[in-house]
């Protein structure tokens, strides 16, 4: 099985080392994941292209700092506009165009039998902007969208595993980074051999 890992940063990507997986620094934010997506996929022909990386958590959620998850769906959340009423999503935007009304994007290729909690992402530009939704979300990044998109259009079977790094509260200086890193490296060597035993 070809396996390739997108890592947001080399400080994600620092702790983990296969000579059986390519590696890939992607970039932070959705227009570097994109590119590095679509590059990916079409330079090395993966069976399955895995995003890695550390990620915020909800107050709300049930999780907390150092646990891996898989993530099951993603939303682009600061996509839309600002109206005299707040924040609309585009794709609940009331407006006569046609375009593609993009919301939530579902992951379907979580292999049976794998050892993580399934958790609820929305990637941002703008990490904690107070004007999103998270009521439904669990955690926060800034690539997963794009991510899933991508790899959507181009049929290409796809996961995404973050460990949780923070609290998403403004003025929270709450962080753990080596600690999520290297949770989050622990995580995607457990779901690779899992993926390759089973494949």
């Amino acid at each position: 099985m070809k396996i390739i890992v997108l890592f947001p940063t080399q400080t994600e990507a620092s702790l983990f080392q296969r000579d059986d997986v390519i590696s890939i620094v992607s970039g932070v934010g959705l227009t570097a994941t994109t590119y590095a997506t679509v590059k990916a996929i079409h330079e090395h022909r993966p069976d399955m292209l895995i995003l890695s990386g550390i990620a915020g958590v909800f107050p709300h959620s049930r999780f907390k700092i150092g646990d891996v998850v898989l993530v099951e769906s993603e939303v682009e959340a600061d996509l839309g506009f600002f109206t005299p009423t707040g924040f609309v999503h585009m794709a609940h935007l009331p407006i006569e165009m046609e375009f593609e009304r993009r919301h939530t994007l579902h992951c379907e290729h979580i292999p049976a039998g794998q050892p993580f909690p399934l958790a609820h992402g929305i990637s941002v530009n703008a990490a904690m902007a107070p004007f999103i939704d998270n009521s439904k979300c669990d955690i926060e990044n800034m690539e997963g969208a794009a991510f899933f998109h991508i790899c959507q259009l181009e049929k290409q079977k796809f996961l995404e595993l973050r460990s949780v790094s923070n609290y998403v509260k403004i003025g929270d200086d709450q962080w753990d980074m080596l600690g999520s890193v290297q949770a989050m490296t622990a995580g995607l060597h457990q779901l690779i051999n899992h993926l390759q035993t089973n494949e």
